[in-house]
């Protein structure tokens, strides 16, 4: 059915408006037949949200748009974050294996904790949908409401209609002597206040207002809150976010995951607090006072997924890295985490004996961590067919390694040569027996230890690591947006707390005056500022006698 939104001060309303958008006269029926004071939230404009027979479209604005859905989502939001903090979360570990380790160390909570997957929370896929809709209500409750507000303060009239005036909480009748004159000195009064202060053209009513802007703190404060939202969804692009952690070894250039860059580790020196520089409970423990990288930065240039060739590497940029001193590139940064200054195993020149003979053959070059397949010693052979970084037996009672460092390494060899089958014999070596009760070299080996042997000799045949720098590398573009969505929602903040909009409409019907005046808070300094303003223009009136039936707020 056709609805007739027209005023009779010959404004045409969008359909769903409350109080006329130019003069201010109530036109919903509700509205006519009581003295209430008016509900001026959002100056009684028509919103979407609040449409008649929605549609599909609507019914989803109507949902997003609703305060008290947008509260429910960020309480659940809230709770889900909680959650995330009952147990650390995968990605604060540097690596690991996670499939045994919540059940291993929290127990059965634990594991329904990993099972849930509350152990990555705040990658999760509902976490992510959480902030989505929470971006989404802000979006779609600004938009529903700061658009025909703004649409309502741009076209307000002067001369108010007299119903308007009359209901709101703030108001005040009397007959006046010489209207023009009392409205010019009310005028002056409030412009001394900082009012903005507009007149009818025979000078008989009048609009002051201030501090207008107030009233867009609140969607101020919304659009710093979607910028951050936003970048923090972006943290979840890879470009745009990296936090990963590398390990330096000296002298060695060292791929940076997911980039083509190479950092060398050309030398890492740390120092240490002596004893008389250290509390009592600290003395006789090595506590490090400073450690420091000195890096380089490479960026490859060719052959740089080609496992069989050597990267080409060009040098971008030299510093020494220490703690919270990272090396800056391009919005690159890469931190001292930590170090290890523990000597390791690189390599050693050990040689096989012929314990019948006598005979010596080698020594051979036998790397931790890059071995050759084979070495030729003298008319014997050593095939390398398997090797371990650290030694132990499975639960399967195969031979397995516990980590990638070489803490315990072991060489399964095949020995050809001389007196031996055809097929070759297996040979354990141990460069460093660290259980030799359960892991026994000689015991292992059986018969063919009787008659050959790998010894290394000397320590000038062996070569130790140099400390190992441990090193963190953070790529954040998004953090810039952060603090800036994080500024703009504290401007509004500001905005929306320390200030209020505040407005003063008068007429005068020959020699009848009627004031009404509102505010979006703080309605002390409201009757205060109008019964000010009346007693500079000749007309003494108690503050607590201009309420009209107005909570005082």
């Amino acid at each position: 059915m056709f609805q007739n939104t027209k005023c009779e001060c010959g404004h045409q309303n969008h359909v769903g408006t409350v109080l006329c958008e130019s003069c201010g006269k109530p036109l919903m029926q509700e509205t006519l037949v009581t003295d209430e004071p008016l509900e001026m939230r959002y100056d009684g404009v028509a919103r979407r949200s609040q449409k008649a027979n929605p549609n599909l479209i609507d019914r989803i604005w109507n949902f997003f748009s609703s305060v008290k859905i947008a509260v429910y989502l960020i309480v659940i939001t809230f709770v889900g974050a909680s959650l995330g903090t009952i147990y650390p979360q995968e990605s604060t570990f540097i690596s690991g294996d996670f499939s045994t380790y919540y059940e291993d160390n929290y127990g059965t909570p634990g594991k329904i904790y990993q099972a849930l997957g509350l152990s990555h929370t705040y990658e999760s896929w509902w976490f992510i949908t959480l902030l989505v809709m929470i971006g989404t209500s802000l979006v779609i409750c600004s938009l529903d409401r700061v658009l025909p507000l703004y649409r309502a303060l741009k076209k307000q009239q002067i001369r108010k209609h007299l119903s308007f005036i009359k209901r709101q909480r703030v108001a005040y009748e009397a007959v006046v002597d010489q209207p023009g004159a009392f409205v010019d000195r009310l005028a002056e009064q409030l412009k001394r206040k900082r009012y903005r202060v507009h007149k009818d053209k025979d000078g008989l009513a009048l609009l002051a207002e201030k501090n207008r802007f107030s009233r867009w703190g609140p969607y101020i404060n919304h659009i710093g809150l979607i910028v951050f939202l936003l970048a923090v969804l972006a943290r979840g692009v890879p470009a745009w976010h990296m936090d990963s952690y590398i390990t330096a070894p000296h002298g060695e250039a060292v791929p940076i995951p997911d980039t083509n860059y190479y950092l060398k580790n050309e030398q890492f020196t740390v120092d240490y607090y002596a004893d008389d520089e250290l509390p009592e409970a600290l003395k006789g423990t090595m506590r490090a006072k400073k450690y420091e990288t000195q890096a380089v930065l490479y960026a490859c240039t060719a052959s740089c997924d080609d496992p069989a060739a050597e990267p080409e590497l060009t040098e971008l940029k030299r510093h020494d890295i220490l703690v919270n001193h990272p090396l800056e590139y391009e919005g690159m940064s890469i931190y001292q985490f930590d170090f290890d200054d523990t000597p390791k195993l690189k390599a050693v020149r050990p040689v096989l004996v012929d314990k019948q003979t006598g005979e010596r053959y080698g020594p051979f070059e036998l790397s931790m961590t890059e071995p050759e397949t084979s070495y030729a010693l003298g008319p014997y052979t050593l095939e390398l067919r398997q090797q371990f970084m650290e030694f132990a037996i499975g639960d399967d009672g195969n031979p397995t390694t516990l980590s990638r460092e070489p803490n315990a390494p072991a060489f399964f060899f095949l020995l050809k040569g001389p007196g031996l089958d055809e097929a070759g014999e297996t040979y354990l070596y141990f460069p460093r027996e660290v259980d030799k009760l359960r892991f026994s070299q000689d015991r292992i080996n059986g018969d063919i230890a009787d008659r050959f042997e790998i010894i290394v000799g000397t320590m000038e045949n062996v070569e130790l690591t140099e400390p190992t720098s441990f090193l963190n590398v953070r790529v954040d573009k998004a953090m810039p947006y952060v603090w800036v969505g994080a500024g703009i929602s504290m401007l509004g903040l500001v905005l929306g707390f320390y200030w209020q909009h505040r407005r003063v409409w008068l007429r005068f019907d020959a020699d009848r005056l009627s004031l009404g005046a509102h505010t979006n808070k703080n309605w002390y300094g409201m009757r205060g500022d109008v019964a000010s303003a009346m007693q500079h223009a000749g007309i003494t009136v108690e503050p607590k006698s201009l309420d009209n039936g107005g909570k005082n707020l």
